[in-house]
């Protein structure tokens, strides 16, 4: 006959046989007694408050008001084994003695909880589980480097307490091994006592308990665990209870809970752990320390490392046969790549070399969305120039206006530099709200270079012209587009301003200077000269000094925040990344 171990201990519900039973309440000196508890095979345990110290314990004494020498010290050897496992996860003994009744019983902590098996079909939180288990695997492991075998681990048997506490409960059934340290006098009363009887419980026993094995160790309990661990994973039992069980235990089951669970996210090591747990072969499965490592490692995050290592691996050769190829996105793949790479394995200074140099070297090929970004930049600084020079033109007009307040020499002259300015003034404002292409910049300078030339003839190429001049350089050269074209755009601009100096020199245009006793004497062909011309002159100067610094600042500053964008990420991306080895 099987023996039956019922429930947890602590917290068993009275068998319905039972509930009509009188009972005898045992007499504790130092004890107040309170409700019954539960009650188990050949025990009972109560709820009780310790005078002596003050505390709530449990007190679990004998059934029935008549025993004998065994019975008595097969119901002691619990307690015994109990108290002398000191370990968190195993509940401590208080004391041990005999009623007034001349039953023996024991008391130990009360818990508060509930047994896994209570909490297991409302589906709580499996990583909360798992670090259970993993407190279980270390209370086994503790036990057995003591010589004592559980015999009995399943769900019913731990309780988790309301503070989440781990406990391995009910050592009824535990077996003492030939050599184990838990005390003497113990290790006798265990193979003789038992022949003949089945131990542990149908559907958690391990294949040598069914068949009554002579030797029966660690690896029992450590097929037990491999039971518990499939029950959380799969959210099923793998074997049936009963006599189902047993026989379900002989055959060779599928000990992987994926395979019951397909679509559980069962992770693959607790799968194979499992699996090798729950071998047939008690040789060939772990020790129950190693599985408390191996679901630990899990929960640390140092899950399938060696797995990641090798598929980081793999990424990292994919984002190097990117690089190497001569396709245009074969940059954007190997970043991609290499950020995967370092993803899976964050020290490996391999992957942070190549991320770190893909992101702070250019490529000598801009891949397609990289370009489009560019131009985007590009155009936002077009916008921000345009809008510059868009007043720089205004500027120009109002000094027209205001220098020719005196009188004009040459009405058509002064139309076509007032109607040149305001053309340009207007493709500045028109460049300054959308994108200009290369040749509307190019017909920009041309319009810029005619312009400087009338200025040049109109007030003297000695007074004006040149400050004018530099400001359309400073300008021109600024914008994106003309950026690979400033000797082009600065010899055209020199040129305008060379091209009215030879002409009077070779008597095609009257000469706008002169040099008379060491004086040099400029004239306007514009305008006439009167007592406001000296203010118009200065004011011309000072604006001119204005807008060169203006746009000088504007770039100075573009390029001073760029560069600080840059070194910013470059320096948050060095705090990201592992130092690359030397």
């Amino acid at each position: 006959m099987a023996e039956v171990t019922g429930p947890d201990a602590l917290r068993a519900t009275l068998p319905a046989s039972d509930e009509s039973a009188p009972v005898v309440r045992p007499v504790l000196s130092g004890y107040d007694l309170g409700v019954l508890i539960g009650r188990g095979g050949m025990g009972e345990v109560t709820a009780a408050h310790d005078a002596k110290i003050g505390r709530q314990v449990a007190i679990k004494r004998m059934r029935g008001v008549s025993t004998n020498a065994a019975t008595s010290e097969r119901f002691l050897r619990e307690a015994k084994i109990q108290a002398r496992l000191e370990h968190p996860a195993i509940i401590p003994v208080h004391d041990l003695g005999v009623d007034d009744n001349g039953q023996p019983y024991f008391t130990m902590k009360r818990l508060s909880g509930k047994t896994l098996a209570e909490l297991l079909p409302n589906h709580p939180s499996r990583q909360r589980l798992l670090r259970a288990f993993a407190d279980v695997c270390s209370a086994v492991a503790f036990a057995h480097e003591h010589g004592v075998v559980h015999c009995d681990l399943k769900p019913a048997n731990i309780m988790l307490g309301d503070f989440n506490e781990v406990y391995v409960i009910d050592w009824g059934l535990a077996l003492v091994m030939h050599g184990g340290d838990v005390g003497l006098g113990l290790d006798t009363l265990d193979r003789e006592t038992r022949a003949g009887e089945l131990i542990g419980t149908p559907g958690y026993m391990a294949p040598e308990q069914v068949r009554e094995a002579d030797e029966i160790g660690p690896p029992a309990d450590v097929y037990a665990l491999g039971t518990i661990l499939f029950e959380l994973l799969a959210n099923g039992a793998l074997h049936p209870s009963g006599v189902a069980g047993l026989a379900s235990t002989l055959e060779l089951v599928d000990g992987s809970p994926a395979a019951r669970n397909p679509g559980g996210s069962v992770p693959p090591e607790l799968d194979a752990l499992c699996a090798i747990a729950l071998r047939s072969e008690p040789s060939e499965r772990p020790t129950a320390r190693e599985m408390a490592e191996r679901v630990e490692r899990y929960l640390d995050g140092d899950r399938d490392h060696e797995q990641r290592r090798q598929l980081a691996a793999t990424w990292l050769a994919s984002a190097q046969r990117a690089l190497q190829s001569d396709d245009v996105g074969g940059r954007g793949e190997a970043m991609r790549f290499a950020g995967r790479a370092l993803a899976l394995d964050p020290e490996s200074g391999v992957a942070a070399e190549l991320v770190t140099r893909l992101m702070l070297e250019p490529p000598k090929r801009l891949p397609l969305a990289l370009q489009q970004e560019l131009a985007a930049t590009e155009a936002a600084t077009q916008r921000r120039q345009s809008k510059i020079a868009t007043a720089s033109f205004a500027a120009v007009a109002v000094f027209l206006v205001l220098a020719c307040v005196g009188g004009v020499r040459s009405l058509s002259v002064f139309i076509a530099i007032a109607a040149l300015t305001l053309v340009l003034a207007g493709m500045a404002f028109r460049f300054s709200r959308r994108v200009a292409t290369r040749s509307q910049m190019l017909f920009l300078a041309l319009g810029n270079v005619t312009l400087a030339a009338f200025l040049s003839r109109a007030f003297g190429s000695l007074i004006l012209a040149p400050a004018v001049t530099c400001v359309m350089a400073v300008s021109l050269t600024s914008y994106p587009q003309l950026i690979a074209r400033a000797r082009l755009v600065v010899a055209m601009l020199v040129a305008s301003w060379l091209t009215p100096l030879l002409l009077e020199q070779l008597g095609v245009l009257e000469s706008t200077w002169r040099i008379e006793g060491g004086q040099v004497i400029s004239s306007s062909r514009l305008m006439v000269l009167g007592s406001s011309s000296p203010i118009l002159l200065v004011a011309f100067n000072v604006l001119t000094i204005v807008v060169i610094a203006w746009f000088s600042s504007a770039l100075a500053r573009s390029r001073r925040d760029a560069q600080h964008e840059v070194e910013i990420q470059a320096w948050h991306l060095r705090q990201l990344l592992p130092k690359a080895p030397s």
